[in-house]
């Protein structure tokens, strides 16, 4: 049985001050079965200016009063999780995604309908990428001997034979341009890697085009 995909979209990077606006998820046994929606943060919330340029969106979209509350968002996506056969999920960074969900959930005093354990692609993809290579993907520091892990989404799908479409920023501003993030379709990358790295195959149509690379075919 596969995980189900998760991703969040969120006003910024700290968990404490910033919201969530935007919740993925796909049954990767079903693609079919995907959860997404959006709402409003919280009045106290803050919006940091670098996550308006990846998501695209203004203050005013954010803080929409038509839309449903954070959460009434997060509440949703238990709800949809709590049918879930399969209850383990899949993120880039679980530690980024799964904390910031629960912070939330215990402000509003909702009840989880999954464990706080998730597969995490980077690592998943490391460890294939060093039993092909010989050893993990490193970004060095000019100038030290220390080393740290360079396997980002890009890389990943770089390494699953896929291009990055999306927008890119760094610590020094814009890297890229591109499409904007969105948590459903960043879902369907995290998908597709990962059946991609584990098993050598395609699962999303609209990614049959991009070939496989040779060494993660079975």
């Amino acid at each position: 049985m596969e995980p189900i995909a998760l991703d969040i979209e969120t006003s910024g990077l700290d968990k404490v001050k910033c919201g969530i606006w935007q919740i993925g998820a796909i049954d990767l046994n079903n693609p079919k079965n995907y959860f997404l929606e959006e709402g409003r943060i919280d009045d106290e919330d803050v919006i940091e200016e670098d996550a308006l340029k990846i998501i695209g969106k203004t203050n005013d979209y954010l803080r929409n009063p038509k839309k449903k509350s954070q959460k009434e968002l997060i509440n949703n996506f238990f709800v949809w999780m709590g049918k879930m056969p399969v209850r383990n999920l899949l993120c880039q960074n679980p530690q980024f995604d799964l904390t910031f969900i629960e912070m939330k959930a215990k402000k509003y005093g909702l009840k989880k309908t999954f464990q706080h354990r998730a597969f995490d692609l980077h690592s998943i993809a490391q460890v294939v990428y060093r039993v092909i290579n010989g050893d993990f993907l490193f970004k060095e520091e000019k100038g030290t001997f220390r080393k740290e892990s360079d396997m980002n989404l890009t890389n990943i799908l770089n390494f699953c034979g896929l291009p990055d479409k999306r927008i890119l920023l760094g610590n020094e501003g814009l890297i890229k341009e591109g499409e904007p993030h969105n948590a459903l379709n960043d879902c369907k990358l995290a998908g597709e890697c990962f059946y991609r790295v584990l098993n050598g195959k395609n699962l999303f149509p609209e990614f049959s085009q991009y070939e496989i690379p040779g060494v993660l075919r079975k």
